[in-house]
């Protein structure tokens, strides 16, 4: 009796909580959401036509001048180019769309959050309002940056790669299997992964209830947490519509699988493994939707062997590939993108792991921390900053846009090995390792080779001059005037060996660094380093000196 009435209980309190939640949100959403995303559709929408014309022409004009790439294969993806660039337009425009709208209702939800029991019932109103809108403009601004400054940067690096980089060949009687393969991918993955989706998107909505509804009685997973009862009954509610959603997404994902096709083409070098790899990845969905809802094993459709030997190109197109001119992708076919049903962690759980927010926050702090001793030092100037203002904050910029972000990363690595870290040492005295690292795809492909440079630093044991000549490579690259007026103590060693190596890893730096400043938000972030180090620098002197003021206020403006 006593375990029947505490069950309707728990039922009645979270009946209670997300109705509040529920009205509290749909006034928010109703008064917020439109201008919300309003912003984000015509901001996004319109760095998406807008920019379509020269994302045509840089796309063109890098495909035509790399030499990574032979004729053919160049011929191959001019030619497929319309498509790709049609479905950009319907495929970017319908997601921001779709986005925009989701953002706008769903971001009002923020009630229940504050522990604080003065202050809970003013989050309850203020939270998810003003904040919803700044998220909105900043969404835009990180996608804008994206679509200018970081495709722009990918697609100079293919232009500059150098004749020694790998040289990607295609033969020409490959070009129209390549083409064929890719059209029929399309024509047979979507009408099937989309039958498959439907077919089984019964079983996904019965056995999400029944998951939520198990985790509401037992008080585990989302429940657990008194705050997020409110968002969980929100998803009891909603799960009909995050189904829909999963079928939608496996209809997204079966377009890439299929066009995925003519890769297997020019990798296979086979029109016939082709056809092979557009009937094995049906069935491939069919096994892992089967898998995920906890239907029979395997999969009745035919899989044949579309690969010629096992594990055949992992090395060419592996995303941790070292070797330069190597294609980016994924071997392993994308599956259905609905949410997993297994037993969820609780909150408690969750919150032991490192946040992606901590990871910026230590790296953007780290840069401030640095660059403001060597504003202090007189190695970064006020003319190197407005250097990089007057050039939008290219990466290219050496000192500052390179050397600056490098220098803060390699004091990170000293600073880990001189505590006996395993992992990186963030300022805040928290190890970062790979028990606590964000679940983050982007982060997981450079937290591994960042331990990796680590442990070569110390494992070479350099001495306190070649640690400071190290600085001064990573902080100036090549240029030796600048090197030569800082005097810091550094040595350069007499083994032409050991000087390599410490170049190489300042290199490794600089490549990371590089490849860091094309993650999404990270351009925005830096350029609050760069406002906070001017007005440093103009506290520090109390006059502007070397600057004008209309540099000074271009790059606060930045």
């Amino acid at each position: 009796m006593f375990n029947s009435m505490e069950v309707w209980l728990r039922i009645l309190y979270v009946v209670f909580s997300f109705c509040s939640a529920l009205v509290l949100g749909a006034i928010k959403g109703v008064l917020v959401g439109p201008f919300a995303s309003l912003i984000l559709i015509l901001g996004n929408g319109g760095v998406i036509l807008g920019l379509f014309p020269p994302h045509v022409y840089w796309t063109v004009y890098t495909l035509t001048q790399t030499n990574r790439l032979d004729v053919p294969l160049k011929v191959a993806f001019l030619l497929t180019l319309p498509a790709l660039f049609g479905l950009w337009l319907a495929l970017g425009i319908a997601g921001t769309v779709i986005v925009g709208l989701g953002y706008g209702f769903f971001t009002t939800f923020e009630a229940f959050r504050q522990d604080s029991e003065s202050r809970k019932y003013f989050h309850c109103l203020v939270d998810g309002t003003w904040g919803t809108v700044k998220g909105s403009c900043t969404v835009v601004r990180d996608f804008a940056d994206m679509c200018y400054h970081t495709y722009p940067l990918y697609l100079k690096e293919l232009r500059e790669a150098s004749i020694s980089d790998e040289h990607q060949t295609l033969r020409s009687v490959h070009v129209p299997a390549c083409i064929i393969v890719g059209l029929m991918g399309l024509i047979i993955e979507i009408p099937l992964y989309t039958i498959i989706a439907v077919v089984k998107s019964p079983y996904l909505l019965i056995m999400g209830w029944y998951r939520l509804l198990h985790d509401l009685v037992s008080r585990e997973g989302p429940f657990l947490e008194t705050a997020c009862i409110p968002i969980a009954g929100l998803a009891i509610l909603l799960w009909p519509l995050i189904v829909v959603g999963s079928i939608l997404l496996s209809v997204f994902s079966s377009i890439f699988i299929g066009l995925y096709g003519a890769i297997i083409v020019y990798q296979e070098r086979s029109f016939r493994r082709g056809l092979a790899y557009i009937v094995a990845m049906v069935a491939e969905f069919d096994e892992y939707t089967n898998d995920l809802l906890y239907l029979r094993e395997g999969s009745i459709l035919p899989k044949p062997r579309y690969r010629s030997k096992k594990s055949s190109h992992a090395g060419d197109f592996s995303v941790g590939s070292s070797r330069p001119g190597k294609f980016i992708a994924v071997i392993e076919a994308p599956a259905m993108l609905i949410a997993n049903l297994a037993p969820s962690r609780s909150v408690r759980e969750t919150i032991q792991e490192v946040k992606m927010v901590q990871i910026w926050e230590h790296i953007m702090r780290s840069c401030v921390l640095r660059g403001k001793e060597l504003v202090d030092a007189n190695i970064i100037l006020p003319a190197d900053l407005d250097e990089w203002s007057r050039v939008k904050g290219s990466i290219d910029i050496t000192l500052v846009g390179v050397g600056l972000p490098s220098y803060s990363l390699m004091q990170t690595l000293l600073d880990s090995i001189a505590a006996g870290a395993g992992g990186l040492l963030m300022l805040d005295g928290i190890e970062v390792n790979h028990l606590n690292v964000p679940q983050d795809r982007l982060l997981e492909w450079f937290f591994s080779p960042i331990l990796v440079l680590k442990e070569q630093i110390k494992v070479i044991n350099l001495s306190e001059g070649e640690l400071r000549f190290l600085e001064k490579v990573v902080l100036f690259g090549t240029d030796t005037r600048r090197m030569e007026t800082w005097d810091n103590g550094s040595i350069v060693p007499d083994d032409a060996l050991r000087t390599a190596q410490i170049q190489g890893i300042s290199r490794r730096l600089m490549g990371m660094t590089r490849s860091l400043s094309k993650f999404p938000t990270y351009r925005r972030r830096f350029s609050r380093v760069v406002k906070t180090l001017v007005a440093y620098s103009l506290e520090k002197s109390s006059s502007i000196g070397s600057m004008s003021p209309r540099s000074a206020a271009s790059i606060v403006l930045v």
